[in-house]
Parts: structure tokens; C-alpha cells; sequence
């Protein structure tokens, strides 16, 4: 597959840089569930849309930095009948 290189903003408000689009070869993105104090339960994942290595960006141990834009994809899995809207 050919390098999709792309403009890509690596602080918010800062520059646009070039860098390289990196393809998922794989994924496993797993549901976490949270029980609320209401006692609804919702369960919730990130979809990885697009992840950018930005050109020349580094972290302190020499790695190449990543930029990650997703989506939160939310399930509710229980309400309580008490918080439910009547529906006709």
C-alpha cells in the first residue's frame, strides 16, 4: 500500500505538519462497562478512525509520536423504570 502522507495538528491550535497515515493491521476494541449511581448501565469503546505519525514529532525515549482521531461509540445496556419517559 502506498504512504498516504496528510497534514496533521499535533497540539490544539498549533501548526499543521506533515505526516504519514498509519493502516491498522489488527484491532481489538473491547466494550467497558460502567454501572452508574442512577443504576443505569452504559457501556462504552473508541472506533480509531485515522491514526497519523506526524514527521520529525518524538516522546522523551526516542518513540515516534502518534496522533489519534476516534469516535465514542456509547451502549445503554440498563436504565431503572424510574428514569425511563413514559412513551404512549
Amino acid at each position: 500500500m502506498a504512504e498516504r502522507r496528510t497534514k496533521v495538528q499535533v497540539v490544539p491550535g498549533g501548526p499543521f505538519i506533515d505526516g504519514v497515515e498509519v493502516s491498522v493491521d489488527e484491532s481489538s476494541e473491547k466494550w467497558s462497562e460502567y454501572k452508574l449511581e442512577d443504576g443505569s448501565v452504559v457501556r462504552l469503546k473508541q472506533v480509531v478512525l485515522q491514526i497519523i505519525r506526524p514527521d520529525g514529532q518524538y516522546d522523551p525515549e526516542g518513540n515516534p509520536l502518534y496522533t489519534v482521531k476516534a469516535q465514542p461509540v456509547l451502549s445503554v445496556v440498563h436504565v431503572p423504570d424510574r428514569l425511563k419517559k413514559r412513551v404512549n
